[in-house]
């Protein structure tokens, strides 16, 4: 394998490098996860309103069948990812650390299609519109783990014109290896995903940013866009948060979304490599978003694996199939250690934004309690966004909430670079989400 050329100003300002331990799972080809016996399928696995339940308790649904109307315009379906039968609707564990809504279906053993998908060879010559309603009804989101329902991405206001779109292949966040998996695996349908996201926004070249860190993807990515000038494989320096959307904006198209703007204020539109691939699916062979690429990995786990899983699979199940716990597991995260959730139960089901799950051994969990800011400026130097952590964190602690938001509190997307080289160990992204909770609360 030739030796990947980084261009040394694909980055950004900032950034943390912490031990990636990705080698647990890299290297290992994603395996199909079994069937689950009972399917646990939230209502609300996207950012914005919840789906409102279409299916009724007793009835027999088959696999892709919508069983989760939209909510709103900001909202996404939900589909059963098996055939079998309906015997529960009501509150259950979520991954986001409370129960919410979700119908819960047993496995009648079939695994059945819906019938009626439909199978489009020539999609290109489908209009935007008609591409875009496509994902919007397969109910795909955003799969890098902010949920985001994808078409509403797709539909900027008129005046904010896109002329960039990046597929997102950094996965910057340590140990998980699930977007490297699907790009080794599956880079034709990521392409083909990319080239569906220009059609439909109009774009004439879209770009492909991945960490340096992941060689044999980016040799899958380049191989399969030879000799094409509508798409470029970017490999991007390896710095944590590296796969932040505005952090890969500024790598790549050298652009910066502005306070409290998005990625549309200056022309981009960022995508998942996982969300291309689920709408090369979408699109191509009619199927609804009810799979996706899991990593579960960490010293805490026997034989870390990457699984191709379906929605509402149990996290308790996915750790069996990787061996199971081991004796001294003492953590469990719904994705990377910066950015993850750490998790009350393994009942929670797999949603659309499960890359990944991370077990910890006790070794690896830090208990410490924190002290004072002792003002190093260390999170200062740190912070990608440019911010003042150390300040945020004094006005938060003291319940100052409205003077953190007047020091672009919104801004902070809760990366963990701060609190990853506070040596007092202040938990300052933890203090964010009360703020921005908190701030939310008079809001409404």
């Amino acid at each position: 394998m030739e030796a990947t050329t980084v261009n040394a100003s694909a980055t950004f300002e900032g950034g943390v490098h912490p031990s990636g331990n990705k080698e647990l799972s890299a290297h290992k080809p994603t395996v199909p996860a079994a069937i689950p016996k009972r399917a646990v399928i939230p209502l609300s696995q996207h950012i914005g309103a919840p789906c409102k339940p279409l299916a009724v308790i007793g009835q027999e649904v088959k696999k892709g069948e919508k069983i989760g109307e939209t909510g709103g315009f900001v909202s996404a379906p939900v589909h059963a990812s098996i055939s079998g039968k309906v015997t529960a609707i009501g509150a259950f564990p979520h991954s986001m650390g409370s129960d919410l809504p979700a119908i819960v279906i047993e496995s009648d053993g079939k695994d059945e299609w819906v019938a009626g998908l439909k199978e489009t060879v020539d999609y290109n010559v489908l209009s935007p519109d008609e591409l875009k309603k496509m994902v919007s009804d397969a109910g795909i989101v955003g799969m890098g783990g902010a949920t985001f329902p994808t078409h509403v991405k797709l539909s900027p206001p008129k005046e904010k014109p896109i002329d960039v779109v990046i597929l997102n292949g950094a996965e910057c966040e340590p140990y998980l290896t699930s977007d490297h998996r699907l790009m080794v695996e599956k880079p034709k349908e990521i392409v083909e995903g990319l080239r569906i996201l220009m059609r439909i926004l109009g774009v004439k070249k879209g770009h492909i940013g991945i960490e340096a860190n992941k060689p044999d993807a980016i040799e899958a990515l380049k191989k399969t866009v030879a000799g094409a000038s509508d798409i470029e494989v970017w490999p991007v320096k390896v710095k944590y948060p590296q796969g932040a959307e505005k952090m890969l904006i500024k790598a790549i198209a050298n652009r910066t979304v502005p306070a409290g703007g998005l990625p549309m204020d200056c022309g981009v539109v960022v995508q998942n490599v996982g969300t291309a691939a689920a709408i090369y699916d979408a699109v191509r062979f009619g199927r609804p978003l009810i799979e996706r690429y899991v990593t579960v990995t960490g010293r805490g786990v026997k034989e870390p694996k990457n699984f191709l899983a379906r929605i509402g699979t149990p996290f308790s199940q996915l750790i069996e199939e990787a061996g199971g716990l081991t004796e001294d597991a003492a953590k469990v995260i719904a994705g990377g250690p910066m950015m993850g959730m750490s998790q009350f139960s393994l009942d929670v089901p797999v949603i659309k934004g499960t890359s990944g799950i991370l077990v910890l051994p006790q070794a690896e969990v830090s208990t410490k309690s924190y002290g004072p800011c002792i003002r190093c400026a260390r999170c200062i130097d740190a912070c990608p966004m440019m911010l003042q952590p150390s300040l945020l964190g004094l006005f938060i602690e003291k319940g100052h909430y409205e003077d953190a938001k007047d020091y672009n509190l919104m801004d902070c997307f809760e990366c963990g670079s701060c609190t990853f080289v506070c040596p007092a160990n202040r938990p300052m992204v933890q203090w964010v989400k009360r703020a921005k909770r908190e701030l939310a609360k008079k809001k409404n």
